[in-house]
């Protein structure tokens, strides 16, 4: 049976709504790249100060990923996104009023709670409430809204950097996350959560706003059915054999989407250009949002290829060119005969490897780990594999600096070109193909005792 046949406009208002909280993510991880320019200069940051603040965030995105598996079975999804926007509402302003670099350190700790929380549940609200046929794309909207927050914030921060005006760069965020709250407050919850908490009658509510009604019963039916086939649900749950292999496919594309480099380049773009020959901070800046809507560009392509060429294609193609665009951005900085013209190699290298990534293994971590876990365990599962994104995340922004400081511009970025081709050969021989699937099926899928490839 192929459910989900008929879908109704107001399923795209929601997925809008809730991508903003992937928006303030985007933002909230970006705006600090400009920010840190005046920071670092106005309360003389070392370079240790400089990487504690930049991954603050982190810290607190590892702690809301903790928090947000933990609430999110008893509270549902709606609430928590709606939570995550209230917090994101007190550390932008928190962030702009803080008089000490200890305020900010505490302020930014805040958000990256916000921040752990919407990563996953914005991705799983939306994969849990759209028609299996679009989900691809509808989630990649979610990744989408990621980047558009970290194109703002760049644009954000050039037009504060005349007036080094740090503080209204991070108070900026104020406004998308109070929209999130009233938005969230008029959409339905996910109708998987509302079934798995046995409120059917809610769920065919919520369905009824995004289905045709013939295709309302065999969706519920489909649910419960596979409801009733799950054994243990919550971190007890993750113990289960049959999620062995779903939970290395997540946590290995956790590992790698991080430990590849991206988020040096989304938190130190400016930083990278600077090595590479632009030295005032208004043009570096505005490098970095340049490379900003290049990501933009790619995701936009990632959302219509997703449901028409697949998973597997585009994360395979998308980390090959990640290792093309670093083994050219080390050659840049390698070589004195590029000295010239380094700045232009470094940009054409980060544009290939961005490029690559916003539509290969950005959006594709998201999407899968929203569609691989059964939903009894599907808010443990993903905050167990968002707390190992997160974590690496932390782990590659506060040593890029000091990897640079011993290996060379070019020896660290060789060195996660060598890590992408190992993700590569991960992906190439477990990662599996889920276009196209409804979440039962691949739940059922699991049962079978099959390996990721044959789905």
């Amino acid at each position: 049976m192929t459910p989900n046949r008929g879908v109704k406009p107001f399923v795209y208002i929601a997925v809008g709504v809730a991508a903003i909280g992937g928006l303030l993510f985007g933002y909230d991880t970006g705006v600090v790249s400009g920010a840190i320019l005046f920071i670092k200069s106005q309360f003389s940051l070392s370079a240790t100060m400089e990487e504690i603040v930049v991954s603050s965030v982190l810290v607190g995105a590892v702690i809301g990923a903790v928090i947000g598996g933990a609430l999110t079975a008893r509270y549902g999804r709606r609430k928590m996104i709606m939570l995550a926007g209230i917090i994101f509402t007190v550390s932008a302003i928190g962030t702009a009023l803080a008089p000490t670099v200890a305020w900010i350190i505490a302020a930014r700790l805040v958000s990256g709670i916000a921040i752990g929380i919407a990563s996953f549940i914005s991705p799983m609200y939306i994969a849990e409430l759209v028609p299996a046929k679009v989900r691809g794309s509808l989630v990649a909207v979610n990744m989408l809204a990621i980047t558009t927050g970290i194109v703002v914030a760049y644009l954000v921060d050039y037009a504060f950097s005349a007036i080094e005006g740090w503080r209204y760069m991070f108070g900026v965020a104020a406004i998308p996350s109070v929209a999130l709250v009233i938005g969230m407050w008029r959409l339905p919850d996910s109708p998987r959560w509302l079934v798995s908490q046995s409120k059917v009658e809610q769920a065919k509510r919520a369905l009824r706003r995004v289905r045709t009604e013939s295709d309302i019963g065999p969706e519920i039916a489909d649910m419960q059915k596979s409801l009733g086939e799950q054994s243990g649900g919550g971190m007890a749950g993750l113990f289960q054999p049959l999620l062995r292999m779903p939970l290395i496919v997540g946590i290995g594309l956790a590992i790698f989407q991080q430990i590849t480099g991206i988020n040096t380049v989304i938190y130190y773009a400016p930083t990278i250009f600077k090595f590479a020959g632009i030295e005032a901070a208004g043009p570096a800046i505005l490098a970095g949002a340049g490379l900003a809507m290049v990501m933009w560009c790619f995701h936009v392509l990632a959302i219509f290829l997703l449901d028409r060429v697949g998973r597997r294609p585009l994360l395979l193609t998308g980390v090959a060119g990640q290792i093309v665009g670093l083994a050219i951005l080390g050659a840049a900085f390698q070589f004195q005969q590029f000295a010239s013209f380094k700045s232009y190699i470094a940009i054409g290298g980060l544009v290939i490897y961005v490029a690559c990534f916003a539509f290969g293994l950005g959006p594709i971590f998201w999407l899968l780990i929203s569609e691989i876990y059964p939903l009894k365990v599907r808010g443990a599962a993903m905050s167990a594999v968002t707390v190992v994104n997160w974590a690496m995340n932390l782990a590659v922004a506060v040593t890029f600096l000091t990897l640079v400081g011993v290996l060379g511009h070019a020896g660290t970025f060789w060195s996660y070109g060598a890590i992408a081709l190992v993700a590569w050969v991960f992906s190439y021989a477990l990662v599996p193909e889920t276009k196209g699937k409804s979440l039962e099926q691949i739940e059922a899928h699991w049962r079978t005792g099959k390996p990721p490839r044959a789905l």
